[in-house]
């Protein structure tokens, strides 16, 4: 027998759903969807009433075109599929334009990588064949990803993009960063670039931590802070997070000059669209039995699996694999080379299921996946909304289910609490 929970706060009312069924009767309680909107993508944009923003900044434009930006930015805006900016958009794109520090927060895929993008881009001068924007990210997959977006949104403008990660050769950075306009990078391969004196810091005008509170609040925070001694004292800092606890406002007040704040309240960070569910294992031997029954009795195009080790990663895979299933593992301490052909093989939907760390929470937009096991609950909170997140990007329906033991409890407790 196993408990399912369904914890979802709507109009500030939370509810609760408890079921106790067999297991064999359990997939209708994963077939259960409401409507969702999607945000900042190409299908039309309209706010909800219950959107709520929280700003020193009083200003809001309501349309692209109505953002003063370039005709190529606006260009590249259309054709990567933007139609209405998110509310994010709308608030935080032109005052990091105008060159203001700004940190902005938002939920998981409500278009922050979009909206520190293209008021980056906006800046840059395409004819100066310098670095003139820093992006720095917490792994090394977000960083491509940004990347990505980046290339995409100035491709009109012509603007040269480069990703400077750990894991490639040395050499191609060397080539790159010489007329690269906008940077992005992990700190560790960053820092490296600067001491070589490859990475020139002179004309770099605006510096972007993407995923603030991760990269604040954990190892990174000394080397963010040797990045900044770095660069220009009258640099520009944008900082985008999903969440942003108050230890990192404390860090913040070192390096930002009167920033504008754009703030989605805690209490709107509830993962609109994606419905959360627990099964209790009571012990860990039942987890694997239990992940398999779930795969018997639901239809998901692709699944992703958190782990809180490498350890348990490689395991599960082992094991599913024994049972014929078609997985896919990457965790931090596998060759950048062999990541990335895991990743694209999950992008292109040759394998359905992908089991990972951590190390993926804040860096995989797939729009396939519309599952998400937390096989093990994060130890962090702010984890677990970028978990599970990554099953409804966009406003896209999702679903999360947490495998919990009797020790996972007060856990679990601690979540219900946060959300």
């Amino acid at each position: 027998m196993s408990k399912y929970y369904d914890n979802r706060k709507m109009g500030g009312e939370r509810r609760y759903r408890r079921v106790v069924t067999p297991r064999k009767q359990q997939s209708s309680r994963f077939n259960q969807s409401r409507s969702t909107r999607r945000v900042g993508q190409s299908s039309k944009y309209y706010p909800e009433e219950n959107e709520v923003v929280e700003s020193n900044y009083d200003q809001l434009h309501e349309s692209f075109d109505l953002m003063g930006l370039k005709d190529d930015v606006l260009h590249g805006i259309v054709s990567h599929g933007f139609e209405y900016p998110s509310k994010i958009q709308q608030k935080a794109i032109v005052p990091i334009v105008k060159g203001r520090d700004v940190i902005a927060q938002a939920q998981s895929g409500t278009g922050k990588t979009a909206t520190f993008s293209i008021g980056a881009i906006e800046r840059i001068d395409p004819k100066l064949n310098k670095t003139q924007a820093l992006i720095l990210s917490p792994t090394r997959e977000l960083a491509q990803q940004t990347a990505e977006v980046v290339e995409d949104l100035g491709e009109f403008l012509k603007i040269n993009v480069h990703c400077c990660i750990g894991g490639v050769p040395i050499e191609v950075d060397m080539k790159k960063l010489r007329n690269a306009h906008i940077v992005v990078g992990t700190p560790g391969r960053v820092i490296h670039m600067m001491e070589e004196h490859v990475l020139k810091t002179k004309d770099i005008k605006t510096f972007i931590l993407d995923e603030a509170d991760e990269m604040l609040s954990r190892g990174f925070k000394e080397k963010i802070y040797e990045i900044f001694q770095i660069l220009n004292s009258n640099v520009q800092v944008v900082l985008s997070s999903a969440t942003m606890p108050s230890s990192v406002y404390k860090v913040t007040s070192k390096f930002m000059r009167d920033p504008i704040k754009i703030l989605v309240k805690k209490e709107e960070l509830t993962l609109e669209g994606i419905k959360q569910f627990y099964v209790d294992v009571e012990n860990e031997s039942w987890k694997f039995q239990t992940l398999l029954d779930l795969y018997k009795v639901i239809n998901v195009t692709q699944t992703v699996i958190f782990c809180n080790t490498k350890e348990v990663v490689e395991e599960l895979k082992y094991k599913l694999n024994e049972e014929d299933y078609t997985v896919s593992s990457i965790h931090g301490e596998m060759e950048q080379e062999q990541r990335n052909v895991i990743m694209k093989e999950f992008r292109s939907g040759s394998s359905r299921i992908l089991i990972t760390t951590d190390l993926l929470a804040r860096g995989i937009d797939v729009e396939q996946i519309s599952l998400v096991i937390n096989y093990d609950l994060p130890t962090n909170r702010e984890n677990y909304i970028h978990r599970i997140g990554r099953g409804g990007r966009f406003g896209r329906k999702g679903v999360s289910i947490n495998l919990i033991t009797r020790y996972d409890l007060e856990v679990l407790r601690d979540l219900e609490n946060f959300l």
